[in-house]
């Protein structure tokens, strides 16, 4: 493919914009950083979100079309890259980051599409693991209408997976996912986690996607655990009163603690 621009960077990995030279499209291509490149743990990270992507059919995430290595010589020599489709618009965490406030219908039909993907996943038996509204991309059908794809499976824990491999990946990653979005059982054990933590995580999601905040916060991780362990979250009517009861209860049945 010819390389075009760059899309954006995280912590692990550079995304590019490339052409398809036989087929003339676009495709975004997910370059894992040189300098991570040698380290085994990243690598092994980054073959599991191929892994675990191509395992979830749905419309509501987003297709890995290829996965191979740089050659051995020349810039960034042995580098493992992913293909994936090239997706236009931008993902909900900078759509939140700009002051955007979702409308309630609007918002919970993102995280519904967002659902969906997950359920297919867990049929699949993989847990994503780090679900928050930076890895959920919102672009557009061809009639306009919303369309959510859900990004990064790097953490995902796929459930028959060697518990010896999954406590490697474990310590290499010292918090796993974000911790704002993270359950209870996550802080405490993030290999053990199954397909509630998901829930949990998309529950908090909605919750900032309409709100611009979280139900709870603090300064530092562990101030984080003892709140989410013992205070109440924040009602999300106080936030917007709009809301119904009924809704702002079965949103918060997602990131309830078990009595």
């Amino acid at each position: 493919g010819e390389l075009q621009r760059a899309l954006g960077a995280g912590g692990m990995s550079l995304v590019l914009c490339a052409e398809h030279v036989a087929l003339r499209t676009k495709v975004a291509i997910k370059l894992l950083l040189p300098e991570l490149a040698t380290l085994p743990d990243s690598r092994r990270r980054f073959e599991r979100e191929a892994k675990a992507a191509t395992r979830v059919e749905s419309d509501h995430v987003a297709r890995v079309l290829d996965v191979g290595t740089l050659p051995a010589s020349g810039p960034g020599a042995g580098t493992p890259y992913l293909v994936i489709e090239y997706l236009e618009g931008k993902d909900l965490g900078r759509h939140v980051k700009e002051g955007k406030r979702f409308d309630v219908a609007e918002g919970i039909e993102l995280v519904v599409q967002a659902a969906d993907a997950l359920a297919h996943a867990h049929a699949a038996g993989v847990v994503h693991r780090d679900v928050k509204p930076s890895n959920l991309f919102l672009s557009r059908r061809s009639d306009g209408s919303p369309l959510v794809k859900v990004l990064d499976f790097g953490i995902s824990k796929v459930v028959e997976e060697a518990a010896k491999d999954d406590l490697e990946l474990t310590q290499t990653t010292a918090v796993m996912g974000s911790a704002m979005y993270m359950s209870i059982e996550q802080m405490r054990s993030p290999k053990t986690v199954d397909r509630r933590t998901d829930v949990w995580a998309l529950g908090v999601t909605l919750y900032e996607l309409l709100s611009g905040t979280h139900p709870w916060t603090a300064e530092t991780f562990s101030e984080l655990c003892v709140k989410v362990s013992l205070d109440p979250p924040r009602p999300l009517r106080d936030h917007r009163p709009d809301l119904s009861e009924a809704r702002a209860e079965a949103i918060a049945m997602a990131y309830a603690r078990k009595q």
